[in-house]
C-alpha cells in the first residue's frame, strides 16, 4: 500500500507538521509519498529519500515538482506533447496540524475530489478544532469536562479567582496559551492569545491535577484503543515540549489506573469518538479529577499519529486504511424537473 503524506499548509503549526510528517519514514513499513502544501498553497512532491526540514526552511523545496489536485487525485505537468502525470498512491494521510488540516478544509477539498483519506471528516473537524464547541459536543455526549468561560475580542473579561488558564479557541500545541495568577497577568495573557485568534476560553488552573492520554480508532464497529500514557508532569507542556513530542517515534509507557478508572477513560473516548470521527486516528487528553473523568481536548490529527501509544501501529493503520468509511451514493435523476416539464406538455 503505498500512502500519500499530505502536510504543511497554512498553519501555526506549519512547522511541527513538517517535523510530525518526517517521522513517519520511520513509523510506516509502507511506501512513501510526501507532498508539501506551502504558506501560498502551493502543492510539491518531495522525494522520500531526501525530505529533511532544512528544504522547508530554506525554500529549496521549490526545485522539485508542483503537483496539482483535481478529480481522481493528485497529478504533475506533462511535457508540451505529453499529458498530465498522475502521482500514484492508494490513499492519503493528512497530517496537517491546525489551520488547513484539522479545520477541516483540506478534508472537505478530499471529500470533494473523492480521494480516500485517513483524518477527521469536514464535521468532525470543526467541532474539535474549536474549543469552544468541543465543550459543547461533549457536553451532548455525557462527557464531563472542566469549566470555562468564553470571551470574544473586545469583550470585558472578568475573572474573580486566579489561577486561570487562558486559550486561544482554536489552536493546538499550546500556542498562545498562558497561566495566569493575578490580575496584572491577565491583559497580557489577553493581549498573547489575541494575537493567534479573535476568541478566547478561561478555565480554572488546576495545579497538579492528572492528566492521562489514550488514543484509538473505530474500524467496523469496533474500538482500538492504544495504552494509556501519563504525559511528562509539568505545570503544562508548552509549545517547546509539545514540538518535540511531534516527532516522537519510541514506546510510551503504559499507565494502569485500575479497572475502574481505565474503563470510565475508554468509555469517554468512545462517547467522543462516536461515529463523527471514522476515517481517522484520534488522540484524547482526559484530566482525573476526585476518580472522575474530564476531556481535556481532543487531538483530532495527533502528533506523529500517537503512534507510540500503539502495540503495533502498522497493522492498526493498514486496517484502518482497509475498512475507510463510504459517502453516500445520492442519485441524480432529474425525476421532478421531467414531471414538471411533463405536466406542462413541454
Amino acid at each position: 500500500m503505498k500512502i500519500a503524506i499530505v502536510f504543511g499548509g497554512i498553519s501555526f503549526e506549519h512547522e511541527i507538521s513538517i517535523v510530525s510528517s518526517i517521522a513517519m519514514k520511520d513509523v510506516l513499513k509502507n511506501e512513501l509519498v510526501y507532498l508539501f502544501l506551502d504558506s501560498s498553497r502551493e502543492l510539491y512532491h518531495i522525494p522520500t529519500d531526501v525530505i529533511k526540514s532544512k528544504l522547508f526552511s530554506s525554500g529549496e523545496y521549490k526545485k522539485f515538482d508542483k503537483v496539482y489536485l483535481q478529480k481522481g487525485g493528485f497529478y504533475k505537468k506533462g511535457g508540451l506533447l505529453s499529458k498530465n502525470k498522475a502521482i500514484d498512491y492508494d490513499l492519503v494521510l493528512s497530517l496537517m496540524h491546525g489551520g488547513d488540516g484539522e479545520d477541516g478544509i483540506f478534508s472537505s477539498v478530499l471529500d470533494f475530489y473523492g480521494i480516500p483519506f485517513i483524518a477527521p471528516r469536514t464535521e468532525a473537524c470543526v467541532v474539535s478544532s474549536n474549543k469552544f464547541l468541543t465543550k459543547g459536543y461533549a457536553s451532548s455526549v455525557d462527557v464531563k469536562t472542566v469549566d470555562y468561560k468564553y470571551y470574544t475580542k473586545g469583550e470585558t473579561v472578568e475573572v474573580n479567582e486566579f489561577p486561570v488558564i487562558l486559550k486561544p479557541v482554536k489552536l493546538g500545541s499550546s500556542i498562545g496559551v498562558s497561566i495566569v495568577k493575578s490580575q496584572e497577568e491577565l491583559e497580557y495573557a489577553l493581549d498573547v492569545a489575541y494575537e493567534f485568534d479573535n476568541a478566547i476560553i478561561i478555565e480554572p488552573f488546576i495545579p497538579g491535577v492528572k492528566e492521562y492520554n489514550l488514543a484509538g480508532t473505530r474500524i467496523n464497529g469496533e474500538f482500538k484503543f492504544s495504552i494509556i500514557e501519563e504525559p511528562q508532569k509539568a505545570e503544562f507542556l508548552d509549545f517547546d515540549k509539545k514540538y518535540l513530542d511531534f516527532s516522537r517515534t519510541s514506546k510510551a509507557m503504559e499507565v494502569d489506573l485500575g479497572a475502574e478508572l481505565n474503563a470510565k477513560v475508554k468509555e469517554s473516548f468512545k462517547r467522543i469518538y462516536n461515529n463523527l470521527f471514522e476515517g481517522s486516528i484520534i488522540r484524547c487528553d482526559f484530566f482525573v479529577i476526585d476518580n472522575e473523568v474530564y476531556l481535556n481536548e481532543i487531538n483530532s490529527i495527533p502528533g506523529s499519529m500517537a503512534n507510540y501509544l500503539f502495540e503495533d501501529f502498522n497493522s492498526l493503520f493498514t486496517d484502518l486504511a482497509k475498512n475507510l468509511p463510504r459517502k453516500k451514493h445520492i442519485p441524480i435523476t432529474y425525476e421532478y424537473v421531467n414531471k414538471i416539464h411533463a405536466s406542462k406538455g413541454k
